[in-house]
């Protein structure tokens, strides 16, 4: 049984530029940039690594300004494990067909970079996506009380300080292939950048991004979608497939002579 109780409302000085602004970057050609808005509507938590904390189960802050964040590590990790979800190199619709999975490890490949541990020179590749940290101006807390199974009642409550509910953030993420990438790697930029938004939607309002998804929590919303690229007004929607639309004209005029 979860226990919610009292949350805080924090105040990021604007002053501090933790968030990016992609309007007020200049993007190299061939580069998008994408936002994405949402906002929580289950609890998220990711264990902060300090040694000594009043609960043992602290939210990650920054160490400086003490401010709840997700790492840009975390969204590259979660989201490649979404990634291979979504285009069937995981999960229940994973293929059966070689080539529709070399097809797809291909993408992967291309947008993440080669997994960690690859120790061939001739295979080691940086991927195409650069990761943003997401900062949070909530804390709260929740409190989980396993009860036993033979007198059914609460145990021993466990206390988590956490983002709740209601809490706004935007995921930051730029795609910046090197010059020919694409043709070397073999995939289509179209295609890859299909995927991936189908993973950001996944990841958010099904999978979750929290350390303890697999029981509900980090599920959002998304509010919003937002597309930058070089001499070009934003496209902003607020339905991933009327961003595609737009986005798809895009990248045909990219790929004309």
């Amino acid at each position: 049984r979860v226990k919610r109780v009292k949350q805080d409302t924090l105040t990021l000085p604007a002053e501090l530029h933790l968030e990016l602004d992609f309007g007020k970057c200049t993007l190299p050609s061939q580069c998008l940039a994408l936002e994405v808005k949402f906002e929580l509507l289950t609890p998220w938590y990711s264990k902060d690594d300090r040694v000594f904390h009043v609960l043992d189960n602290p939210v990650r802050k920054d160490r400086v300004f003490g401010v709840p964040f997700m790492a840009a590590a975390s969204w590259k990790g979660m989201l490649r494990w979404a990634f291979r979800m979504v285009s069937g190199l995981a999960g229940p619709q994973e293929h059966s067909d070689e080539n529709e999975r070399k097809k797809a490890l291909t993408m992967e490949v291309h947008l993440f970079g080669n997994e960690k541990g690859e120790t061939e020179h001739e295979r080691l590749h940086g991927g195409a996506l650069v990761f943003y940290p997401t900062w949070f101006d909530r804390i709260g807390f929740e409190v989980i009380n396993p009860h036993s199974r033979v007198r059914r009642a609460g145990t021993q409550p466990i206390y988590y300080e956490v983002v709740p509910p209601g809490a706004k953030g935007t995921l930051r993420l730029l795609y910046a292939p090197l010059p020919g990438a694409s043709k070397r790697d073999g995939v289509e930029p179209s295609e890859a950048i299909e995927k991936l938004l189908e993973a950001i939607e996944q990841l958010l309002t099904a999978y979750g991004i929290s350390a303890k998804r697999t029981v509900g929590w980090g599920t959002a919303k998304i509010k919003e979608w937002k597309v930058y690229r070089k001499d070009g007004q934003p496209i902003q929607k607020t339905n991933r497939s009327e961003l595609w639309a737009d986005l798809q004209r895009w990248l045909a005029e990219e790929a004309r002579p």
